[in-house]
């Protein structure tokens, strides 16, 4: 029986791997830390923005986002919280995407879909041209 290690992605230190987390037991406990020291702030400072609770817990804005994206702190009554867009940063409340990177995502797979459409008629097409039987010589 082989044991799954790995190395964390947060600190480098080699680990028995969990299918929970990619990080070790010790980058585990220092997030939670960090999720409570933001959690407390946050109940207490409703109206901060997301620099401003990294700037006063010294926790990095970029986990706030992460436990913003994993459902672990919501931001629906905190008015001034917002994340940024995962394709061109501008501050959104939910989700991983704005409205206008949403609609050019399904824009490009409408087109994509009926490129593919058009490859695969232009082949029929071209099969049918190329087919020929001893009869028609």
């Amino acid at each position: 029986m082989s044991m799954n290690i790995g190395n964390c992605s947060r600190c480098g230190r080699v680990y028995a791997k969990n299918p929970f987390h990619d990080v070790c037991p010790a980058c585990v406990k220092d997030i939670d830390k960090m999720y409570e020291v933001v959690s407390k702030y946050l109940r207490e400072n409703r109206g901060a923005g997301i620099q401003q609770v990294s700037d006063e817990t010294e926790v990095p804005v970029r986990q706030i986002v992460k436990f913003i994206r994993e459902g672990r702190i919501s931001i629906m009554n905190m008015p001034n919280m917002s994340i940024p867009c995962e394709s061109c940063g501008i501050s959104i409340r939910e989700g991983h995407l704005c409205d206008d990177c949403r609609k050019k995502l399904s824009r490009d797979v409408r087109h994509l879909s009926e490129d593919e459409k058009r490859e695969q008629a232009l082949k029929q097409q071209q099969d049918k041209r190329s087919n020929y039987n001893i009869n028609d010589k």
